[in-house]
Order: structure tokens, then sequence, then C-alpha cells
């Protein structure tokens, strides 16, 4: 057995050892929620925080980890009798990404119970995790369908497995503890509004903490036995502690005055519902318990909301997550004279651990080239490169879809065959079976039923009987965003509308589970400004910090994105995609810009890539240039204002008629 890395001997990272102390000394604060840039120590905390709980009582032999105090009446492998249990040290079960529906719910013995009518029952991850930690590492990246389990089994504190008729539940209480890294796209907010907490974890910019990481990380790989050795008795110490902390969190007094200030803070920064209030609550008391206090204190209900608020009052993907803290210092302040508890001399401020920072933002350079005031060259207002201007207010769009049935990755926009969603029809398994199709396999079991000398009630099933059920869902695209930034697009009113679209477009993507890409054009060449990412984000940074200028390389920017398109074909090669041009179609610089434009359209129309082109066309004399090259691409044109007044949704059903 892996010997794992002291949680005492992480460096730095205050406020994620915090909250996940804070779960240990009491579950019901909710989870935790770690985001963070890559290699910054998110799963070794998570994991070595397990040699950190205490061992909890189980009825010896059962399955489901039934606590012999109060046996679950509804337990597979009850009913149990009451006693002293068995003591066993907590677990952390870790759900991988990819995993399937039955290894985290379980799975029945389908043959088992078409035959012998038994409920031959296999324990998932959900029955390994009750009472213990389930660890989801990248849960960003949790299939749809996994996601709406865990929703389930956190709300209902058990887990149900429904297959043909035959049912089996069973108690699923566990840690919820995830970490993902935003720039590989967001969570869903269903799933986001389960975790009790959330921390953002960055890596110290502090050459001397630097160091000490780097020292203690080469001499646990040296030798992890003697290295957790030198850190046992820390390891004990905080064991100890979470062990008095529980104890006296019965003891913990919640005054009416704190329980103002948590309500007051929760309506001052407008998160949903009340959920948030409660956590709060369990958090503030916790902390309280951790400092071997038994009344709530100001400073408490401080770090509670900087744990337990920034992930819940984003009110859409692109707000970065995060508190005011001045506003949060001056409304505890507010309703701080009237507390029936000893007050906090030194007023709010004081919380257990550093604030959360804020998460690093997801822009940077947005790769379009400098080059500018070429002669001939439109300019909105005599300069070369013109400043970016803000996306103006996005707005609803009605479904984008790809024609056709595609089998990509489970989401939320075009028609696919998946795993999950209506069945259309049976098929023998290939490999092992998933889903059965009842009516399929009672068919094909029939006729043989004499042949094979059935005497009782029971089909004769044999594996041949077996059919897999046909699903129709589903899936999620890329959407790529091919953005003209030239200086014939810089007027700033319509370059801001046309970002205000693309927003749009982008918030649409992040409902819909897509991913996104972005390529943009301008002066001499074109630029990948976000390779595909699930991280609409990232796209949204980059889009509003986009400046724009110069000439018009049309040719290269359809180039650029067609060399997006292959090289993403060959990694992710079921996921369709759909290309949005947003220009005017000029073309300009080079030898005849206009005929290379063409022959570059053209490639993406043999290769039937659904695509729509964004007119950005303006003033009295129109020439019709993007018209001309939505039909070369084999798409279809819209102007900017019949975008903002109908979305893009019609265009792509001209598009699937087309392709029809």
């Amino acid at each position: 057995m892996t010997t794992p890395f002291p949680f005492t001997a992480v460096v730095g990272q205050d406020d994620l050892r915090l909250a996940l102390l804070l779960n240990a000394v009491s579950p019901a604060v909710g989870g935790v929620l770690v985001r963070g840039e890559k290699g910054t120590a998110k799963s070794t905390a998570v994991r070595a925080l397990s040699a950190l709980m205490p061992q909890v009582p189980v009825v010896a032999g059962c399955r489901f980890s039934c606590d012999p105090g109060a046996p679950d009446p509804a337990c597979p492998d009850g009913p149990h009798e009451a006693g002293a249990g068995t003591p066993r040290p907590a677990r952390m079960v870790e759900l991988p990404v990819g995993a399937s529906e039955d290894r985290l719910v379980g799975a029945l013995d389908i043959e088992r119970a078409l035959a012998e009518g038994v409920k031959a029952f296999e324990p998932g991850l959900l029955a390994d995790a009750h009472r213990g930690i389930l660890y989801v590492d990248e849960v960003n990246l949790l299939h749809d369908h996994l996601v709406d389990l865990l929703l389930d089994a956190a709300a209902m504190g058990a887990s149900y497995v429904e297959r043909e008729g035959v049912s089996v539940r069973h108690a699923a209480r566990f840690l919820l503890v995830g970490t993902m890294n935003p720039e590989e796209g967001e969570l869903r907010p269903q799933l986001l509004d389960r975790f009790g907490l959330t921390v953002e974890v960055a890596a110290s910019r502090e050459p001397d903490q630097r160091v000490e990481v780097v020292r203690r990380r080469l001499a646990y790989d040296d030798d992890p036995g003697a290295f957790a050795t030198r850190w046992a008795d820390e390891e004990s110490a905080v064991r100890q502690r979470i062990v008095a902390a529980r104890k006296l969190l019965p003891s913990v007094r919640l005054g009416d005055g704190a329980l103002r200030q948590i309500a007051a803070t929760c309506a001052a920064f407008e998160v949903d519902g009340m959920r948030a209030d409660i956590v709060m609550a369990r958090t503030a008391t916790a902390l309280a318990a951790w400092a071997g206090r038994t009344d709530v204190l100001a400073e408490d209900v401080r770090q509670a909301a900087l744990l337990a608020l920034p992930h819940r009052r984003r009110r859409n993907p692109f707000d970065a997550p995060g508190l005011d803290e001045d506003k949060l210092d001056q409304t505890l302040e507010e309703f701080s004279g009237d507390d029936d508890e000893d007050p906090d001399p030194d007023g709010p401020g004081g919380g257990g651990g550093q604030p959360p920072s804020e998460g690093p933002e997801s822009g940077g350079d947005s790769g379009a080239r400098p080059e500018a005031g070429e002669d001939g060259e439109p300019q909105a207002s005599g300069a070369g490169e013109q400043t970016p201007v803000r996306a103006s207010e996005p707005f609803r769009t009605k479904v984008l879809s790809v024609p056709g049935i595609g089998e990509g990755a489970a989401g939320r926009r075009s028609r696919a065959r998946t795993e999950h969603g209506r069945t259309t029809g049976a098929r023998r398994p290939r490999g092992a079976l998933t889903k059965l199709h009842l009516a399929a396999t009672v068919q094909a079991a029939a006729p043989h039923q004499r042949a094979r000398g059935r005497s009782g009630r029971g089909l004769v099933v044999r594996r041949d009987d077996l059919r897999q059920a046909v699903r129709e869902g589903r899936e999620g695209n890329l959407v790529l965003f091919v953005v003209d930034a030239s200086g014939s697009m810089a007027a700033r009113q319509r370059m801001s509308a046309v970002k205000g679209a693309v927003l749009s477009l982008l918030l649409d993507a992040y409902q819909r589970r897509d991913k996104v890409g972005l390529v943009t054009f301008r002066g001499a060449a074109a630029d990948v400004a976000l390779p595909p990412t699930s991280s609409v984000d990232a796209a949204a940074a980059r889009l509003e910090s986009l400046p724009t200028g110069g000439r018009t390389p049309l040719a290269a920017g359809l180039l650029k994105a067609h060399e997006v398109l292959r090289v993403e074909r060959l990694r992710d090669p079921a996921r369709r995609a759909l290309v949005v041009l947003v220009t005017d179609g000029r073309a300009t610089g080079g030898p005849e810009p206009v005929v290379l434009a063409g022959r570059a359209a053209r490639l993406f129309a043999a290769e039937e890539v659904a695509s729509v082109v964004v007119d950005c066309e303006s003033g009295p004399v129109r020439l019709g240039l993007a018209g001309q090259l939505a039909g070369e691409l084999g798409g279809t044109a819209v102007t900017l204002d019949e975008l903002r007044a109908e979305s893009i949704a019609g265009l792509v059903k001209d598009v699937q008629r087309r392709a029809a």
C-alpha cells in the first residue's frame, strides 16, 4: 500500500487545508471544491486528508458500511442487529472521470435476475464511499449522467438502482471533494451548489516557499516511509485536534447576532436559495470548534463567508469567483452592534486561514498582431490599431445544432447515439452489456425455451439472447469562432455588437457542454487566440481583450481554422464541428486575396463542415461579399441585425435543410 504524503507537510495552501479540516470536523458542511492551476497540491492534500479522519464503526460483513448504532433498515445486506460493530479507517474513494454508471451506483446481474428472479447486486463506488470521502479529480470533466447520479445521491443521502423492474436502495452519505482546473471548463451550476465550500489555489510566487515545496517532495519520493515518520507527531496532533473539535461541536453556540450577520451577508451578495445560509452557519460553528471555542464570533462568520459564498454568487459562467471583501466587512459591521455574544475587539477580519484569492484571469494575449495602417485599409478613427471595446449586452440564443446523427461526447446540442437517452432499437452487445433491452432479449430467448428444457417459471436465458438497447440522446460539439479583427471591422459600435453576439453564443455553448475555439485574423496573418477547450471563460476573456486594426487576411483566417479542425479531428474524431465566421467578407493584402479566400472556403464545403457567416458589413452601400463567401463555404449567411433579432438558430436550420 502506497504511503500518502502527510497532510501537515503540505507547504502553504492555508485555505485549502482549513476547508478540508473543517469538513473533517463537521461533515455536514457539505464538502469542498478546489479550483486552481495544475501542480498546486490539490490532489495531494485531498488524498492526505483520509489519513486524518477518525475511524468509523461498521457492521461486520456489511458491504454498505452500516452504522452498528443505527443500521439502515433497507440495507441490501440487512437486516442488521444493533451492536458494537467493528472499527475501520474512513475510506477515501476516487471516482474516475470516465467511470461507467454501473461502476458508480452498482450493477445488477441481469441474467440471474431474469432466470432466477433474485436481486444479485454488486455495490458501486457510492456504497464504498458511504460514511467516508468521495473524491472526484477533474470534476468539471465528469459526464452529465454521472453528475445527475451524484446530485441525486447528495440530495437524498441514498442511491437507487432501477433496472427493468428490479429495485435496490442503499444509504450513500459521503463527504464530496472535487478538484478542477478552471481552464478546462466550468462546473454545472447544480453540482457547483452542492459543494459546501470552495477554495482557489495557486502556486506560491515566493522563492523560499517554492524551494521548500521541492525539497519536501524530493524527500518524499526518495523514501515515502521515512518522510511520513518524520511528520508522524504533527499528523497525530492534528488527528487529536479533529477528534476534540468533533466532541466540542455540539456545545458550540450560534447566537442570534451571528445568525443575523450570516443572513445579511447572503442577502447582500444576492445568492440563490437558502443553502448558502445553512452552509455558512455550519462552517462558522465548525470554525469555532476547531479554534476550541463554544461561541461563534464575527471572525468565524467572515471566514465562513469567504469559503462558502464565492462559487454561489456567480450570475453567469463569465463572472470570476470571489467576494468584495470591503462589502463583506461593511455588512458584518452593520449587523454587529446587537449581537448577544462576546464582541470581537478587533472587528471582522481575523478569520482562520487566508481568504481565497481571486482566481487568475483567463485572459491574456489575444494573439492578434499589431500590423496596422497599411495603405488603402479603412480605419475606425485613423489609428493603426484600435483599443479593445467592451461587448454589448448578451442575449438569449435558440438552439444551434449540427445536421445528422453523431456519436460524440454527451452534451445538450446535436442528435447523437449515446448510452443515455430514449431507446430507439436493439442490437447484440459489443463487449460488456450496459443497457439491457428487455423486450428484445425476451423475444430472442422465447423460441428456445422448449429446447433448453425449461420446466419452471423462470426464463432460460443464454448470453446470445441478451440485447443491448440502442439509445439516442444529445452530444456536445466544437463551435469554432473565426473572427475578423481587421481595420474594416474597427467601428466601435459594430465591434461591440459583434462581441455581444459571440458572447451570447459562448454562453449557450457553456449551457450545452460544448467545446469552443477562437481564431482571429488581422494585419498579415491569423492566430489561434484560443485552442479548442471546454472553458468558455477563457474564450470570453480573449474575445473581450481582442483589438482591431490592419488589413484583412481572410484566406489566412480560413486556413488557420481548417488546420484547427484537422488537428481536433485527430484528437477527438467523434466530435463534430460548427464554424461561425464573423466578417464583412472583405479580403485584402497579398496577391489575389479574394481568389485565395474562395479556395480556402471551398475546403470546408468539400468536407461538409457546417458553417454560418455573420455578415458585419454596414453602410448604405453593401457589396454582399459575406453572402458570396457563405455560398463557397456551403453554409448560410446572416446580417448582424438579423442575428440579434432571431439569433442564429434559423441559419442552422437552413444548413440542415441543405444537408438533407
